[in-house]
Formats: C-alpha cells, sequence, structure tokens
C-alpha cells in the first residue's frame, strides 16, 4: 500500500497527536504512525473497581498559554481539571514523617527541613555571585546559594519527583533553564524572581496560571480526544519497523502494519519518538551523528497505583510527599491523585501513586509484584501513619524500564547534533522529550510551536 502526505508525524504521545491536531487545523494532510497499539506513549488511564490510576505523568502544570489554547480548542471533547487550592501543600519526609514544605516566610522559620545556619544564610542569597560554569550540577547550585540543607531536603526530592534524577549529575543549565536564567540574568533566585512577577503580562501570557492540571476521568481522555479531533483514519497504531529514507524532496515512510509492508511518501517528517528509537528510524543519518542523537539516558521508574475504598477519615489533604535520597527510603514520593481530582476513587475512598527505582534504584524494575506490594503497604503504616493491619485493596504495577529522560551534561551534543541533521535536512524535524523539556506542559508547547513553524 502507498499513500502520499504532506505532513507524517511519528509518535502518538502528547507531543505527536498535540502537533499532529495542530497541523490539522491549519489545513495540513497530516497523518500519524505509533509502534503500539493504542495512542498516548507514556499516557495510559487504567479504571479498576472504581479507582483511576495513571501508568504514565499523574499531572502537568499550566505553565504556558499553549496548554491552556489546547484545552480551548478541543472544547467539549475533553475538559481540563484544575487541582484545588489544598494541592498547593507539598510535603517532605523527615526523620519519622512527613512535614510541610514551607509556604510562607513565618513557616519558613519554623520548618524542621532546614538548619538554622541555612535558614540564616539564605538572607544573603540576593548579593551571592552568579556561577560561572555552564555544567554547574542542580545540587551544586543548591548548596552554593542556599546551603546544603536546602539542597538535601529541598532540591534533591524535587528532582526526584520530576526527573527522578540525581540532582548532583543534572546541570542546572540544561535541567531546570528558568532556574539558570534567574541567577545569570538577575544574579539572584530572589531578584530575579522579583523582577520576573513586575513583568507586564498580556491577557494571553495571564492564560498560563502555572495551577496543576489534569484532564476529567485521566489523562487518557486527552489523548483519545486529540486522536478524535485529529481523524482516527489518519492514525496508525502498531506501525513496526518504521524506516524513513530521503525521497526526492522529501521522504519515504516505510513501515509493517497486520503483516504488510505500506509506505508513505511525505514532504515533512516530525519525529517525536525517544531518543533510542532514532538508529533505527532515521538509517540515513551517519553513526558518529547518530550517536550524537540517541545519546540519552532515561531513568527507570516503578510507579504503583494504590487504591483503599475506606480511608477511614485518614485522608491527605495535598499533592503528595516525596522523600529526600539522603533519607534512605524505598520509595521516592507518594502523590495523592483522589485528594487533587475527582472520581479517581469510590466515595469514601482513596487513589495514591507510589514511585520507586530512578537513577540512584534502577534495581527495583527487577522486584517482584508481592516485593513492591509489599513496600507499599509498610509504607502505608510507616509514612502515610495507616493503622496496622490495613492493606492495600488495589495494587496495579506500571515498570516503565526508560520513563524519564535525564538531561545531563551530554544534552549540548545532542542539540548541536539535532541542528545539523535539521540544517541538512530541512523538512525533517527532530522532537519530543530528547529535547525542549519533559513535562505536559513542555511537550504541549513544543508541539504546538513545531505546528505553527512548519505547518501550511
Amino acid at each position: 500500500m502507498i499513500m502520499n502526505r504532506d505532513t507524517v508525524v511519528i509518535g502518538a504521545g502528547i507531543t505527536g497527536l498535540t502537533c499532529a491536531f495542530r497541523l490539522k487545523e491549519k489545513g495540513t494532510d497530516v497523518a500519524v504512525l505509533e509502534c503500539l497499539d493504542r495512542v498516548g506513549g507514556q499516557i495510559h488511564t487504567v479504571r479498576e473497581e472504581g479507582f483511576v490510576f495513571e501508568s504514565g505523568p499523574n499531572t502537568g502544570v499550566i505553565k504556558y498559554p499553549e496548554v491552556a489554547e489546547l484545552f480551548e480548542q478541543l472544547g467539549a471533547r475533553c475538559t481540563a481539571e484544575v487541582a484545588p487550592d489544598s494541592s498547593k501543600r507539598r510535603l517532605i519526609w523527615k526523620g519519622n514523617r512527613f512535614h510541610d514544605l514551607p509556604s510562607s516566610p513565618l513557616s519558613a522559620l519554623r520548618t524542621p527541613l532546614f538548619t538554622w545556619k541555612d535558614k540564616l544564610r539564605i538572607l544573603g542569597e540576593p548579593w551571592r555571585k552568579r556561577g560561572t560554569d555552564p555544567y554547574e550540577s542542580v545540587g551544586s547550585l543548591a548548596e552554593r546559594r542556599l546551603g546544603k540543607s536546602y539542597a538535601d531536603y529541598a532540591v534533591d526530592p524535587f528532582l526526584s519527583g520530576v526527573y527522578a534524577g540525581d540532582p548532583y549529575r543534572l546541570p542546572v543549565r540544561l535541567a531546570l533553564p528558568l532556574l539558570y536564567k534567574l541567577e545569570q540574568e538577575h544574579g539572584s533566585f530572589v531578584r530575579g524572581a522579583i523582577a520576573k512577577a513586575k513583568q507586564p503580562k498580556t491577557e494571553r501570557d495571564r492564560k498560563a496560571t502555572k495551577k496543576v492540571f489534569s484532564a476529567e476521568g485521566g489523562f487518557s481522555n486527552l489523548v483519545d480526544a486529540l486522536a478524535d479531533a485529529i481523524g482516527r483514519e489518519r492514525i496508525v497504531t502498531g506501525a513496526n519497523r518504521t524506516r524513513i529514507t530521503p525521497h526526492g524532496e522529501g521522504w519515504k515512510v516505510e513501515y509493517e502494519h497486520e503483516g504488510s509492508l505500506c509506505t508513505i511518501h511525505a514532504r515533512k517528517v516530525v519525529t517525536t519518538c525517544a531518543a533510542y528509537a532514532l538508529p533505527e528510524l532515521l538509517p540515513f543519518i551517519d553513526r558518529e551523528t547518530m550517536d550524537g542523537l540517541s545519546n540519552l539516558y532515561y531513568a527507570p521508574v516503578v510507579q504503583v497505583g494504590v487504591g483503599i475504598r475506606d480511608t477511614g477519615g485518614h485522608d491527605w489533604k495535598a499533592f503528595g510527599g516525596l522523600v529526600p535520597s539522603c533519607e534512605q527510603k524505598d520509595v521516592l514520593g507518594i502523590l495523592f491523585p483522589s485528594a487533587c481530582f475527582g472520581g479517581r476513587a469510590p466515595q469514601g475512598g482513596a487513589s495514591m501513586a507510589c514511585f520507586m527505582g530512578g537513577v540512584r534504584h534502577p534495581e527495583v524494575l527487577r522486584k517482584s509484584d508481592e516485593e513492591l506490594t509489599r513496600i507499599v503497604n509498610t509504607a502505608l503504616h510507616d509514612m502515610l501513619k495507616y493503622p496496622e493491619g490495613k492493606t492495600a485493596d488495589v495494587v496495579r504495577i506500571f515498570r516503565h524500564e526508560r520513563a524519564i529522560p535525564q538531561y545531563e551534561a551530554s544534552t549540548d551534543l545532542r542539540l548541536a547534533a539535532i541542528g545539523q541533521v535539521q540544517q541538512a535536512y530541512p523538512n525533517l524535524v527532530i522532537a519530543g522529550n530528547l529535547r525542549d523539556g519533559i513535562g505536559m506542559g513542555d511537550r504541549i508547547r513544543q508541539a504546538c510551536d513545531i505546528a505553527e513553524r512548519y505547518g501550511v
């Protein structure tokens, strides 16, 4: 079978679907190829016995106007659900219990998370010198500007929650570019935050509310709405052994589907798949350049959906709790989706998401279901203070061998390789989470930007 399309998007995750949706809205003849037998990529909502669990991301942040605009365009097909103000409460484990992350100057003084030395030292943050090392790690920057206890009990668990990574392996310029800019452009986090708050905002800027969001009923509803809006007939799932090669002024895209070899001739191609899929996908790129493109390490993560039918009033009104690595617990953190969004658990119950593994403990992936369930039930007792004898009613385990990309020092080489390839082949766009950020908002923004720049 041979088809002709203007643009082919590789990958039906949130980036690929958003990009294809926006391209179609602009009048582009687009097709989407996905190797899995469903759309969504890492996004997959599972519903079981009245509980709603996410296999991939549980939340996003409306950090860019493009996120709000996407839901506006989808209209009744999918509704964004914004978490209540109680979700602003974040917890950090220290010693033998969770403590609230400070949210005001008074709570910052009272918290036991940070040492008094560092609490006083932080007053001098606006006058400390800028860093000069372009590869300074997030952990090193935090120690230098804020103090060791802030690095251990604020930055470390935050990086575990976002990247499942090691803050001393992630350069701040690459992993947290906005934080890097605050210091480089304003000389201080505090002065930078004040300057940003004073900047005038347009009506469009105000759409970026910075609020936590999901889709009503789970993120699978978002990707399904995008797929419906694109047109299911334009999306091929179960597309295996996909290969892209230059063909005249455009591209030949070949793939196997249900035992048949299929070909699409396209003017443009947008790849949104993971870095490790690129060598097979782009066989015409020389080995040295490809090594630069695919040099990305993905942290392994085990996510366990936990359902409790009757909490006995033992509820956690918070976004979730994170665990610093120095506390040496078996879990990276526990989120409370049913405290943030409606319909995630039966009345009187709760759904939770427990995270394990990450860069520091990849061996967790090899633990049996029984071992992981035991860790979860121990956490219910020791960390969430449920009474002895109380166990999870529903446990759903999701193993992700390559879950979260790590923007380490090799990122510069990868970005240079992407630029080199795209300059040599102007009608090829290499996108996805191998650049431009890993959060839901980052993925949506990148997709919209690609559609705006490369659409008809």
